[in-house]
């Protein structure tokens, strides 16, 4: 009996609509669990290319990847992430509906501790640890809790990113280097800003870019931070955007945030919009002591890591 493979891959995310997996995953549940229809699938191959069972698996994940739009196309119940690995599952809700659902998700992680699910204030010492890791970025998290509300409900909406940062260009400098350059200029720093989702898709992209556009255009790098991005134009619509107003775009990785990814590098701008700044450090204290920690960095050349959200130093 010949494989119907759109058939049998949407059967088997149907049966796992809990789970998300991999082309290669499916490749090889389908490799385990149709072992008749495999063998006869790799003795009717031609041109030889597959000799072995690892070829015949990764034909499996080839041709996986190359119908998956078909299978898009006739059924839009088959959904994808984006990045990589991309990742394939089932569900009859709408985009907007999957954002309700990992946002309400989230909030009930937060109230019973063995939750599966993570809430989106789980992402945050994760993203501190990527950003240590990877860029040397000492981070804190900017609590809107903690900010005043002069303006009434909506007034300071989007006003706060979710997480800062603060680079120090200056640690292989040497001494007298970084001595004159603190006399002279302000250049030994690059200031960061991040808005952190648990889920981007189609429905909420723009409104989740332009949150991130306004509560990062105080600084020198903005990025908008994902723990999953679905759908299959999704990331091509950041890009878009991107294009436009240089927010990028960071795929956090929850299980190993170390093997997060840069998708969409922001772009620089060279100088800080003090005004902006100061209009955060009157509304939020946690901005304020962000800016204190920046400049205690440029009166002693020190960041100490004990007062930054740098998990591995700390512990």
């Amino acid at each position: 009996m010949a494989l119907n493979l759109a058939k049998t891959v949407l059967e088997l995310l149907k049966s796992r609509s809990a789970e998300k997996l991999t082309a290669r995953q499916i490749a090889e549940w389908i490799f385990e669990n149709y072992p008749v229809e495999c063998k006869e699938k790799k003795s009717k191959s031609r041109g030889d290319y597959i000799k072995s069972d690892a070829d015949l698996v990764q034909q499996l994940v080839a041709e996986i990847s190359s119908q998956r739009p078909r299978m898009q196309a006739r059924h839009p119940e088959l959904k994808t992430t984006e990045g990589r690995p991309r990742k394939y599952y089932y569900s009859e809700r709408t985009d907007s509906a999957e954002v309700a659902a990992v946002e309400s998700e989230g909030a009930a992680s937060a109230a019973d501790t063995h939750a599966s699910k993570i809430g989106e204030h789980a992402l945050y010492p994760m993203l501190s640890q990527y950003l240590w890791e990877e860029f040397g970025v000492f981070s804190k998290r900017i609590d809107e809790k903690r900010s005043s509300n002069k303006r009434g409900p909506n007034g300071n909406r989007w006003l706060y990113p979710d997480v800062v940062g603060m680079e120090d260009l200056s640690k292989e400098w040497h001494r007298e280097v970084r001595d004159c350059v603190t006399q002279y200029s302000d250049k030994r720093t690059k200031l960061w800003s991040f808005e952190a989702k648990l889920l981007i898709n189609r429905s909420n992209v723009r409104e989740c870019f332009f949150q991130a556009v306004s509560n990062s255009s105080w600084a020198n790098f903005g990025y908008l931070v994902a723990a999953e991005i679905g759908g299959t134009d999704t990331l091509k619509e950041l890009r878009m955007l991107f294009a436009a107003h240089g927010i990028g775009f960071i795929k956090l990785d929850v299980d190993n945030p170390a093997d997060s990814q840069v998708l969409i590098p922001a772009r620089e701008r060279d100088e800080i919009d003090w005004d902006m700044a100061n209009r955060l450090a009157t509304e939020s204290r946690d901005f304020l002591e962000y800016l204190k920690l920046v400049k205690q960095f440029y009166q002693t050349g020190e960041a100490r890591p004990a007062d930054w959200d740098v998990l591995e130093l700390n512990d």
